[in-house]
């Protein structure tokens, strides 16, 4: 079995980035094997799913450990997400090995990754708009169980397809669903329902046989000790600073698949990220912070 340094290294960082902020490898993992590695659609998704299962139950442990973790809601999550799970590896089967169905494939796991980019967008404006600051804790939160099992569902089959939703997605609908909680709080959660879910689909990818095992070992050996520290820090770290970076990532991977050459990428991700640094200073207006006083001559004098 060929492991390759280059793929661990890459999963290494992938595995820091989801043990930090929660989004699912998918987003992130499965791009790096198709546009980096040229792995076929098909073959990075069900390998990364299967390398999933062996990463995210140590960021689980980390996080249930710390206590960030809401059982209940994660229960309600499973109900939903894992039956879905089957059913999205069963229709990325129907879609075969085909280059229609490949780019199918792309095109289904791009406008996952842009509405759920889009949709992180729009939730911090509305945040921002209202003051609203996510303090709450996630043993305090109040449940709601049926549109909890319907973002289950909704993750659980484009995770079959895809290899996203359980991070990059789900959290999304989360913060919408709980706008009370921060995103760091609903880290250890999401990590720890994406364990069952990722099982489910990983299962499901086995039974289909689009697994590769060289890319799947290599995978395993590069994110598992990444995510471990990845989550330490998400216990700790405020997420004004984790969603701009995840939001940026997905948005950047998304419009790949929708088709957008890497020219014309670079230039709207440089364009993208100027109009963020000028909102930024519009909003903050650094240059209005108070100053302290100069002491005047008289007081001097005294």
């Amino acid at each position: 079995m060929h492991i390759d340094p280059y793929i661990v290294l890459g999963s290494a960082v992938v595995g820091l980035l989801v043990g930090v902020t929660g989004a699912g490898g998918g987003a992130l993992m499965t791009p790096m094997l198709i546009l980096l590695f040229g792995v076929t659609p098909s073959s990075a998704i069900s390998s990364d799913l299967v390398a999933a299962v062996f990463m995210r139950p140590f960021g689980a442990a980390v996080h249930l450990r710390k206590g960030t973790v809401n059982l209940k809601l994660v229960g309600w999550m499973v109900l939903g997400s894992v039956p879905m799970a089957f059913l999205g590896a069963y229709l990325l089967h129907l879609l075969g090995h085909s280059k229609s169905s490949q780019d199918t494939v792309e095109t289904i796991l791009g406008a996952a990754l842009l509405v759920g980019a889009a949709a992180m967008l729009l939730r911090f404006y509305l945040d921002l708009r209202k003051g609203r600051t996510r303090q709450g804790e996630v043993h305090a939160l109040t449940v709601r169980p049926l549109p909890t099992i319907l973002i289950g569902m909704i993750g659980g089959v484009i995770v079959g397809m895809t290899s996203v939703g359980s991070g990059s997605l789900m959290i999304v609908l989360l913060l919408f669903l709980y706008p009370t909680i921060g995103a760091n709080q609903l880290v250890g959660t999401d990590l720890t329902q994406a364990v069952p879910l990722t099982i489910a689909a990983a299962l499901g990818a086995l039974a289909f046989g689009h697994v590769e095992l060289p890319v799947t070992a290599s995978l395993i050996i590069g994110s598992v000790p990444a995510v471990v520290v990845g989550s330490f820090i998400s216990s700790r770290a405020p997420d004004r600073y984790i969603r701009p970076v995840i939001t940026f990532v997905i948005f950047a991977s998304g419009l790949k698949y929708a088709g957008v050459g890497t020219t014309a990428l670079g230039w709207i991700l440089c364009a993208v990220l100027l109009a963020a640094a000028v909102a930024w200073t519009i909003y903050a207006r650094p240059w209005e912070r108070s100053t302290p006083e100069p002491v005047s001559a008289t007081d001097t004098s005294r």
